[in-house]
């Protein structure tokens, strides 16, 4: 892939921002919302951008910027991950808060969308470090912190002791153990069963009910995953355990394929031992692009934003695209792929497992009662067996293409609320 700085039009496709703009705008004309609550909707209810002073180990201090945005609260707390990474925009940010609003009210779980990042690289920097700039953020938006505010979670690069840091620090400012603040934690301290799995969970639920609407079972169905972390690993995981044939898998630094399909358990051993997918022994290289590309029945990625665009749709050869990760497919590629036929299980709906799961660590912090693995994964699946049918029912009714429909049904919701409460004062 070229380094070169993208084209002015495909520069302005890549904005995650115009694309949550654009398919929000296409869901409330053909709801034909009303012009005032179009615009409360379109835009979040506050942005913030802080300064994140640090002392490294060696000890200079850095500044690092982080931002916090609050899409929608109408039906709930906001809901959301935090990320660190090089590449964190303010437009990235403000396009996964709208999503959380979305993939909050899709699933129906009485959320709103919110979500966070830090610019920073984690992979040059210490745990010490990781530790102080995760606490000053986190004291820098305490304000707007809380269970009846605002719920973190984690996202690329953060994880559950990125959460028991921020709980912590939390819990230090109001004097008490505050375990619901943030989901995503570890077991220990307040986390869910069933929570790590859960996103990749709710994928393979929602392919298995796309399979059904083809007659498909999943041992005749061939899956390429890209991407092979939580999202991505705990999808191959499932999906094999359920049966299906995971023939390619996607990481940055190269792909693997076996036509027979991959024995995930031994792969993800030789990631953990070796660092890497590659050079993995029952199974071939293959190039990045030509993985993507080849024929098969499901493509699921599970990487980052913008990975299927105007450049590469025409040649995508799947029957069905679950779409792990969030913002995968742009608004000019949608197009290519409907014109394909390619049954589109958009990341509102495929992957908002992993807000289900959070809604029930959050209700098991409040409640101080917890549940079993058993009744996590059920109800997970009732919740998203349900949302899959309500997406599907909006496509026919209305006869549109499933994301639009998902979205559709998630803003028809979130309007809905914001309509009953009326606007202050």
């Amino acid at each position: 892939m070229s380094d070169a700085a993208p084209a002015p039009a495909l520069e302005q496709e890549l904005n995650p921002w115009l694309a949550a703009e654009t398919r929000f705008s296409e869901a409330a004309d053909r709801l034909e919302l009303d012009h005032g609550l179009r615009r409360v909707l379109r835009v979040p209810e506050r942005e913030i951008t802080t300064y994140i002073p640090v002392m490294l180990d060696d000890g200079r201090i850095e500044v690092f910027t982080g931002y916090r945005v609050h899409h929608s609260t109408a039906r709930g707390p906001g809901k959301g991950g935090i990320r660190f990474a090089p590449d964190v925009s303010l437009d990235e940010v403000r396009a996964l808060a709208a999503w959380m609003t979305w993939k909050g009210a899709v699933v129906n779980v009485p959320f709103g969308g919110a979500k966070g990042g830090v610019i920073c690289n984690p992979t040059v920097m210490s745990q010490a470090e990781l530790e102080r700039v995760t606490r000053r953020y986190t004291a820098n938006i305490l304000e707007f912190l809380g269970p009846e505010k605002d719920v973190p979670a984690p996202d690329v690069n953060t994880n559950a002791q990125t959460m028991a840091w921020i709980m912590d620090t939390y819990s230090m400012h109001q004097r008490h153990t505050v375990t619901a603040v943030v989901t995503g934690k570890p077991l220990n301290l307040g986390g869910s069963r069933g929570r790590t799995e859960a996103t990749g969970r709710g994928c393979r639920i929602v392919t298995e009910e796309a399979l059904k609407r083809f007659s498909m079972k999943p041992e005749e169905t061939t899956v390429v995953i890209q991407g092979f972390g939580n999202v991505g690993g705990m999808s191959a995981k499932l999906m094999h355990e359920h049966g299906f044939k995971i023939v390619s898998i996607i990481e940055w630094d190269g792909a693997v394929h076996n036509s027979n399909g991959l024995d995930i358990p031994k792969l993800m051993r030789h990631r953990a031992d070796t660092g890497s997918i590659v050079d993995f022994p029952e199974s071939e290289a293959i190039g990045l692009d030509e993985a993507m590309e080849q024929r098969c029945d499901v493509l699921l990625p599970a990487a980052k934003e913008n990975m299927i665009t105007s450049t590469n749709a025409e040649r995508l050869q799947c029957r069905i695209l679950c779409e792990g990760a969030n913002g995968p497919t742009t608004v000019a590629a949608d197009e290519i792929l409907e014109k394909k036929g390619v049954f589109v299980i958009p990341d509102i709906l495929a992957n908002a497992g992993g807000v289900a799961v959070s809604y029930f660590e959050w209700v098991q912090n409040r409640q101080g009662f917890y549940w079993n693995e058993q009744q996590v994964n059920e109800r997970q699946e009732e919740m998203m067996v349900a949302a899959f049918a309500d997406t599907l029912e909006f496509a026919g009714k209305h006869k549109v293409n499933n994301r639009t429909a998902a979205y559709m049904l998630a803003v028809d919701r979130v309007a809905f609320a914001t309509s009953l409460r009326g606007m202050y004062p």
